[in-house]
């Protein structure tokens, strides 16, 4: 049993014992739907977690859980939008790792990524994966740094966005590797994909779910995945970090958040009952199926998180100049 499961239900227990003795039971939440926001359009990797864990949640507060996707400006606008939200409850933000990445990215953003948030705890995460067409002449990462240093300034990389993890994913390589690969930034993975399969870019940084059915039918060839350890959707396939440059690593995780000032009783039973459902063997599966990986938090594990992972980005995005205006 995984330590992150351990401490789940350890959550659980605690927050049961202690469950309705702030000054807003939480008993008498909710009254009315609750939603949740995503800043990524819909059949992405991050709206399908959403979609994914929705119906739990419903289930477990009795009132329907409704994904609002407001897709826009690396997702600041859905950001923005939770920050300025009523604190009671039926607000929610499903923030990824692009709520830490932007505030150094943008230069100003509408919100305090560790001031305007009252975190409920992380719930998944999923890889970023480098694939390229079948038309490229390689097969692992030495090979494709190889060829990029043959023919620099000439290969190009498509990612879901500007700004993105996959978008940083790529310069963060590019920094690592020595090469220089142009990024193209799409309005979502799934436009990016389509202009991949056609040859019209050769090299994609994505999300796993996004390109895993492609790489299983050939469309795709696999290089390796973003994360420190292998993605367990795709076992076969190495990581970054494996393939040379140690101590690369973007993780593209995610997890809800409510607006600052909410009750600490309605964040606790939304953190209890989002728990429950995330170290469920159904949810676990499920979710695997999809090519993510469930992992909880507590509501302070997941706000250090957050505040270490600002700091780490801010580093990256130094260091890499990017720059989104």
């Amino acid at each position: 049993m995984s330590a992150s499961i351990v401490a789940a239900r350890a959550f659980l227990i605690v927050t049961a014992l202690l469950g309705g003795t702030g000054p807003l039971a939480a008993q008498d939440y909710p009254v009315k739907p609750v939603r949740i926001l995503v800043g990524f359009a819909p059949g992405g990797g991050i709206d399908i977690s959403a979609r994914a864990l929705a119906p739990g949640l419903s289930a477990a507060l009795g009132q329907q859980v409704i994904v609002d996707n407001r897709p826009g400006a690396g997702s600041n606008i859905a950001a923005e939008l939770a920050a300025k939200a009523a604190p009671d409850g039926y607000t929610l933000l499903l923030a990824t790792i692009a709520i830490a990445i932007n505030p150094s990215l943008y230069g100003k953003v509408a919100y305090d990524a560790a001031r305007d948030f009252a975190p409920i705890g992380q719930t998944g995460t999923m890889s970023n994966i480098l694939v390229v067409h079948p038309v490229l002449p390689v097969k692992t990462v030495k090979e494709f740094v190889a060829l990029a240093k043959r023919q620099p300034g000439k290969l190009s990389y498509a990612s879901p966005g500007a700004g993105s993890s996959a978008h940083l994913a790529g310069e963060l390589f590019n920094k690592v590797a020595g090469i220089d690969i142009a990024a193209i930034p799409y309005k979502g993975g799934g436009q990016a994909v389509i202009d991949v399969l056609g040859g019209h870019v050769p090299v994609f940084f994505g999300a796993v779910p996004v390109v895993m059915s492609h790489v299983k039918d050939g469309r795709f060839k696999a290089l390796a995945v973003t994360t420190v350890k292998r993605a367990a959707a795709m076992p076969d396939v190495p990581t970054i970090a494996e393939s040379g440059y140690p101590g690369y690593e973007v993780n593209n995780w995610y997890g809800l958040l409510a607006p600052s000032s909410t009750p600490r009783a309605i964040i606790d039973r939304l953190a209890r009952e989002t728990t429950a459902i995330i170290v469920s063997r159904e949810f676990v599966k499920r979710l695997g199926d999809l090519g993510h990986e469930a992992v909880s938090s507590t509501p302070d594990q997941f706000g250090a998180y957050i505040k270490s992972e600002i700091s780490r980005w801010a580093k990256v995005v130094r260091e890499t100049g990017v720059k989104v205006q």
